[in-house]
């Protein structure tokens, strides 16, 4: 460790272990490790380490580490994670469950409770309580779509008696039952894939590691862990799911079907009974407690005990038996299920209500919470003031909402017959209004880019000043690198309005259907185009999820962006939806910190975990777990680098309470100096992370950020390292394209972005300062110093007459 510039020289038994973490976007192991071959040394399939091979597939040992004039034996493994997200039918089918999955991570985006303030307490309690309750809701918006298409468009329409839907009047339209069954099957087996689903996890192959406190420390990620209430929550979504089925087959929210004698008494008792088990499973999901937030001890114990393991098995007994009863009872389906229209409509109007009070009750609890951050500089403060869970569940909701309401026009168009629900024209409005929006916003959005940019290149922005000082003397590459830099920049602080634009649009399209609706006005004739609108956009929509999953399973490599959206949401546990892909940080974080622990127990060994992208996460949120649990003596031998990372610009503002500013700095001073982060500025999902207020002022490079001891502060004029980086605090920025080609080293010609980190020399040296053998304020080693460089700040050049 090294401190002041005193940096510890390595012994004759000291190695490095460089344990690397990948991205999102399917990885390979080969790729991961630099090499042409790579074999697993551990891991149970899922999670795999790996390390590069030779030509018998042994593993080998990695390139040595030049650290303080003398090379240093090093070892390079990487930690494969893609095939908890990626691969097969099964992973493919979760792209399905993207509005649950917008909703589970819309209960992360939460601002933080300040404490000692009862108020926020109680703001943080409702928020969660509604957030279960819209992702509830969600659930059972489903459940009733699929009723409106299996039981009333196809088993009650197209397979009537004497109907020509399809291949003509068949003997399913005389059977008893048989059209029951037909149009109930398809919604068990969706409640039993949904069960299923929120039901698997992974299993942590790991040795026993101290418990620590979660939440104690306040480092990164100290609230990622698993709810107890989620076998509880995955319950009531399927009692929810089962209910709804049953008041929908059986006359929907009007009353239930009317039959003589023994058979009308029955059908009413299965229609109560299925009412009370939906507001039982809505009730229970808003009183269940939060132990990230809340106090478990408390208000949720006697809810918990009501819903331990034996009276769940009895509630879904209860839950199946009346499912099943109902389709026995179902003797003859009526020619169109009325019911099933007005169920819709109140549950979207449900959730609708519940997305609206979310809203509102965010505007005080965010206002709450500013204290935490007021004093940071814009750039850090989180997205639209900590408000940026209720648009998320808003898309959520209308994206809900369309997929369903998309299949059922797709499902129609097929069969050539049957009328669907009243309220689908106004969905079709809804989306049609929306179309039109986002192609105006996408034009006014399009034109004010292009004037920033105009605007821009012609005052000289500070992004080109840097860019400048980055690429001195090679006129090529800093023409190359300035448009890339502009775009970047643009991407990175504008990501979270595209959210915004999409949730206004969205709800904006769904203001006029909704006064229509609630006036009874059928659409005016001048709106048919924008209901024709809104069909085409709905079947488009449907048609290319499924296009996205088809690709997804057949072949993985063609449907990357899915994989991105399928990772990205699939890292936070099961909160607010238990329907989600099971959450991959929750067993990468623990075999991670038990390998760091293993090769730990080594005294001449050093861990460096360097993270790219979503894996810079990963490996922080590890390397804080193990700062709380090392002794002081193997936590000096850990280290930290991160790049492409997300750590700044999104993270700590998309997520206020999980990944604050404040940890960040905890992670910093707890490290020592010894974390790392490769960045460049052409890079538009990465970005600085130690570092900020950024400025170029007589030729060198300024800012503010994370002192060694982990306060914050003006830091020391950027250096230049010996390839051309520039090192400011613990951020090295790398020239891109970058300077080369080296003897002896890979080479990437070309703008990299946000690819090919380890390509660049500076990683080694990153590497080695993270692993405390070397000093980013020492000379250069001899031999490396390109004839460009040099140690002390370099000046800009100075702008051209204009």
């Amino acid at each position: 460790m090294f401190a002041g510039g005193f940096v510890l020289i390595p012994g004759p038994d000291t190695r490095v272990v460089e344990l690397r973490v990948h991205g999102v976007q399917g990885t390979t192991p080969q790729s991961l490790v630099d090499a042409v071959a790579a074999v697993d040394v551990a891991g149970d399939g899922l999670g795999r380490i790996v390390r590069p091979a030779d030509r018998l597939r042994r593993p080998a040992p990695g390139p040595v580490l030049q650290a303080g004039g003398r090379p240093v034996p090093r070892v390079v493994e990487g930690y494969v994670w893609g095939r908890m997200t990626s691969g097969g039918w099964a992973k493919a089918t979760w792209a399905l469950l993207f509005p649950f999955s917008l909703a589970n991570v819309a209960h992360w985006m939460l601002p933080p409770v300040p404490t000692g303030s009862v108020v926020a307490h109680l703001l943080g309690i409702c928020l969660r309580s509604l957030l279960r309750l819209a992702a509830l809701l969600l659930t059972v918006l489903l459940v009733a779509q699929l009723a409106v298409i299996t039981l009333d468009l196809v088993a009650a329409q197209c397979l009537a008696p004497g109907s020509t839907c399809l291949w003509g009047p068949t003997w399913l339209g005389e059977a008893p039952w048989a059209r029951s069954v037909l149009g109930m099957t398809p919604i068990a087996l969706l409640l039993l894939v949904l069960h299923r689903v929120s039901a698997v996890d992974w299993r942590i192959e790991r040795r026993h590691v101290p418990a620590s406190a979660v939440g104690a420390s306040g480092l990164p990620g100290a609230h990622v862990a698993t709810d107890p209430d989620v076998p509880a929550l995955r319950v009531l979504h399927l009692v929810a799911g089962l209910g709804t089925a049953v008041v929908v087959a059986l006359g929907g929210p009007p009353g239930p079907l009317v039959a003589p004698g023994g058979h009308g008494g029955a059908l009413t008792a299965a229609w109560a009974l299925g009412v009370v088990l939906v507001g039982f499973s809505a009730l229970a999901a808003m009183l269940l407690d939060d132990p990230t937030g809340g106090a478990p001890h408390r208000g949720g114990r006697w809810l918990r005990a009501a819903l331990a393991r034996r009276p769940r098995r009895v509630l879904l007994v209860v839950a199946w038996t009346l499912f099943f009863t109902s389709v026995g009872l179902l003797t003859r389906l009526p020619a169109q299920l009325t019911g099933a229209d007005l169920a819709v409509q109140l549950v979207a109007a449900a959730v609708a209500l519940v997305c609206l009070l979310l809203g509102l009750l965010l505007v005080p609890a965010a206002l709450l919470a500013r204290r935490t951050w007021r004093e940071l500089p814009r750039e850090l403060r989180p997205w639209a003031g900590g408000w940026m869970a209720a648009p998320v569940v808003a898309v959520a909701a209308l994206l809900g909402g369309g997929f369903g309401a998309g299949v059922a026009l797709t499902v129609r168009r097929a069969l050539g017959h049957g009328v669907l629900p009243r309220g689908y024209d106004y969905i079709a409005l809804l989306w049609g209004v929306a179309g039109v929006l986002a192609f105006v916003a996408f034009l006014f959005v399009a034109a004010t880019t292009g004037a920033m940019r105009w605007s821009s290149l012609r005052r000289g922005k500070e992004w080109a000043r840097e860019a400048a000082l980055l690429h001195a003397g090679r006129g090529r590459d800093l023409h190359r690198a300035a448009r890339a830099w502009w775009w970047a920049r643009w991407e990175r602080r504008h990501s979270h309005h595209v959210v915004l634009i999409v949730a206004c649009v969205l709800v904006g399209g769904s203001v006029p259907a909704a006064l229509l609706r609630l006036r009874e006005v059928d659409p005016p004739a001048w709106s048919r185009p924008l209901t024709g609108l809104g069909v085409a956009v709905l079947a488009v929509l449907a048609l290319a999820l499924l296009r996205a999953v088809w690709l997804a399973a057949r072949r993985p490599e063609t449907a990357r962006q899915l994989g991105v959206l399928a990772d990205l949401a699939a890292f936070w546990p099961r909160e607010a939806h238990p329907v989600v892909p099971p959450c991959y940080a929750l067993k990468v974080v623990p075999e991670l910190v038990s390998r760091v622990r293993e090769h730990l127990a080594d005294p001449g060994t050093r861990v460096v975990l360097a993270g790219h992208s979503q894996g810079s996460l990963l490996a922080a949120v590890a390397a804080a777990r193990l700062l709380e649990e090392l002794p002081a003596d193997q936590a000096s031998r850990l280290g930290l680098v991160t790049a492409g990372s997300q750590l700044q610009w999104a993270y700590p503002r998309a997520f206020p309470a999980v990944v604050p500013h404040d940890s960040l700095a905890r992670l910093a001073g707890g490290l020592a100096g010894r974390w790392r982060a490769l960045c460049r500025g052409t890079d538009p999902l990465g970005g600085a992370v130690t570092t900020w207020d950024r400025q170029v002022f007589d030729g060198m490079l300024l800012g503010v950020g994370f002192l060694p001891d982990g306060t914050t502060g003006a830091l020391p004029p950027a250096l230049r390292g010996p390839t051309g980086a520039l090192v400011l605090g613990g951020d090295h920025w790398l020239p891109d394209p970058q300077r080369g080609p080296f003897p002896g080293r890979r080479w990437a010609a070309g703008v990299n972005r946000h690819a090919d980190y380890t390509s660049d020399p500076e990683w080694d040296r990153a590497v080695a300062v993270a692993a405390g053998l070397e000093d980013v304020t020492a000379p250069p080693a001899a031999g490396l110093v390109l004839p460009v460089a040099r140690q002390a700040p370099v000046a800009a050049p100075k702008p051209e007459a204009r």
